[in-house]
């Protein structure tokens, strides 16, 4: 077994030799022996100073050892047979599915990390003061560490959550959750699906209680809305199932792995209320559903960072649910594919991947910025670009390039669709290099007067909303957080606008113990500082909609925010 692993391995050192850029290892070798270094001080406490299982590979130093990841799996295993005997802890990964020799260190430095909390406990101060440690993100589950994956190499997202920040894994996961939305949901049919979705869980609600109590009969307080078109309907939908969960099986108590509260995104919302009223359906017995049982997608009834998962190997390996045996743990099985998926994506058609967003301009007047304020000239028509990334809002200006240009254009002179711009991820964080250096390429210089008609007048019509600030100088200066760290309180409803005005505190952590006031908010949706109504206590005044709003700065004195959430007088 050993011997066989270890050329599977010798196979790998020799398919992977370049680093990405994004990954959070950065120095393959030292990685390796400090891993290795850490598994020797695991195992003198666990086993006794120099006592070590029989077999034991002691391949210490020689990093170039053709087996030297082999012998550090292969010996992390023992220590866990030692310890654990056969069975290993929850969310172990064991043996390497991959042929990135990078994924294989980060799995054992991963696995080597559960031995340690069983013997050093959990906590980020229980490790002896000469452990050498690896990333915070590899403390984390597997499920996790690969959507991270894959949004850094596939979608070049450049994570903000800090190495030491509390509950690193709890900061980092809702960070991943909103570049999900960002990136791969927005627009998506699922997002479109929603409503429709959110009063299908409203129908197998009213199911569920009409085979408790009958037809015409529910408990005290329940809403019932049946309104498709209702802004209440997702939290209504959330107080009835609470309701029926506390009467059916005791106020408080709830099946394992209950979401206990309702995510923001109105898709991931949408996730908990399904994941949850599948949970509470088994827990009354409910194994065969009710007849006309409108929750029929298996994958919805497993954990949500597994559902998101999926949406991001799926948008971007083109993997299936359908792939998925529906034979024994179901989850369980999604999760190998899902995982496996983004650890070993599967080989795609190179000439269909180039084509994904590859088309042809029809005489789009082109540009060095997104504000369209640097012309170079008339892309002609037939020339083939690359589509890269979208403007936000409602503007149509993308990045594309070529051969010999990278440069913005407005989509609607091109032969790509609206589906398909909504799929490109929009310039959130990045700042493209461009140039032209084609033929047709006459600039930079001011965009010619426009006759009445075509693309210039097309612009100079429709407008292109401002570029999103710089935040180089907030994110220098200030630690970002999200928006279940901003404490908010609401001083006035307009329940027919379905507005609030609040004043906000940003904090330190989610206990929203340790705040500081939110001075300025600035919207990259609309370009422009969001207005203050009036001051309370020494706090601005803001007016928002209910609900989950993003696309923002939201800055305090040292800390700054993407999104917040405005919670409607229902669910307060």
């Amino acid at each position: 077994m050993r011997r066989f692993l270890g050329g599977f391995l010798i196979v790998l050192l020799a398919l992977t030799g370049v680093i990405h850029a994004q990954q959070p290892i950065t120095d393959l070798n030292r990685f390796l022996l400090d891993t290795r270094t850490d598994l020797e001080i695991l195992a003198n406490e666990a086993l006794g100073d120099g006592v070590r299982p029989e077999g034991w590979t002691f391949n210490l130093n020689d990093v170039n050892s053709p087996t030297y990841v082999a012998d550090l799996w292969f010996d992390n295993e023992q220590l866990a047979t030692e310890l654990f005997g056969t069975e290993r802890p929850a969310d172990w990964i064991g043996a390497p599915v991959t042929q990135n020799v990078l994924l294989v260190a980060r799995n054992i430095r991963h696995d080597l990390e559960l031995t340690a909390n069983d013997i050093f406990g959990s906590g980020p101060n229980d490790r002896p003061e000469d452990w050498r440690d690896g990333p915070a993100l590899f403390r984390c589950s597997r499920t996790l560490m690969n959507t991270v994956q894959v949004l850094r190499t596939v979608f070049d997202v450049d994570f903000q959550t800090a190495e030491d920040s509390p509950n690193y894994c709890f900061n980092i996961q809702a960070e991943a959750d909103e570049q999900i939305v960002r990136v791969v949901l927005s627009g998506s049919p699922a997002e479109q699906a929603v409503p429709e979705q959110v009063l299908a869980i409203r129908g197998d609600l009213e199911r569920l209680a009409d085979e408790k109590y009958g037809l015409n009969s529910r408990p005290a307080n329940w809403i019932g809305n049946k309104d498709v078109a209702s802004a209440t309907l997702l939290s209504d939908n959330f107080l009835d199932l609470e309701t029926l969960a506390n009467e059916q099986l005791g106020i408080g108590q709830r099946p394992e792995g209950w979401l206990t509260t309702l995510p923001g995104a109105p898709i991931y919302a949408y996730r908990a209320l399904r994941f949850n009223l599948e949970l509470l359906a088994n827990a009354l017995g409910f194994f065969q559903r009710p007849r006309g049982w409108q929750g029929t997608v298996a994958s919805e009834t497993c954990a949500l960072p597994l559902q998101n998962l999926l949406s991001v190997v799926e948008f971007a390996y083109g993997t299936s649910a359908q792939e998925v045996s529906n034979t024994g743990n179901y989850c369980a099985n999604l999760s190998a594919t899902a995982n496996g998926a983004a650890e070993s994506p599967p080989v795609r058609e190179e000439a269909a991947a180039d084509e994904r967003f590859v088309f042809e301009a029809q005489y789009a007047f082109t540009y060095l910025d997104v504000a369209a304020t640097q012309y170079m000239g008339v892309m002609p028509g037939g020339t083939r670009f690359k589509a890269w990334y979208r403007n936000f809002g409602d503007s149509t200006m993308m990045f594309v390039s070529g051969d010999d240009f990278a440069v913005f254009i407005d989509r609607r002179w091109t032969s790509m669709t609206q589906e398909t711009f909504e799929q490109l991820p929009t310039l959130e964080g990045v700042k493209p290099l461009t140039f032209c250096d084609a033929g047709w390429c006459n600039g930079p210089g001011p965009t010619p007067t426009p006759t009445g008609s075509g693309a210039i007048q097309a612009l100079l019509d429709a407008g292109t909303p401002p570029p999103a600030p710089d935040l180089t100088q907030v994110e220098g200066e200030k630690v970002q957080v999200s928006w279940n760290y901003i404490r908010v309180t609401y001083l006035l409803d307009n329940q027919t606008a379905r507005t609030a005005q609040v004043t906000l505190e940003i904090c330190a952590d989610t206990a929203q113990t340790d705040c500081e006031p939110v001075t300025q908010i600035f919207d990259n949706n609309t370009g422009t500082v969001k207005p203050v109504v009036s001051q309370s206590n020494g706090l601005n005044v803001y007016e928002f909609p209910y609900g989950y709003s993003s696309n923002l700065v939201i800055e305090g004195a040292t800390r700054f925010s993407p999104d917040v959430w405005i919670s409607d007088p229902t669910i307060r």
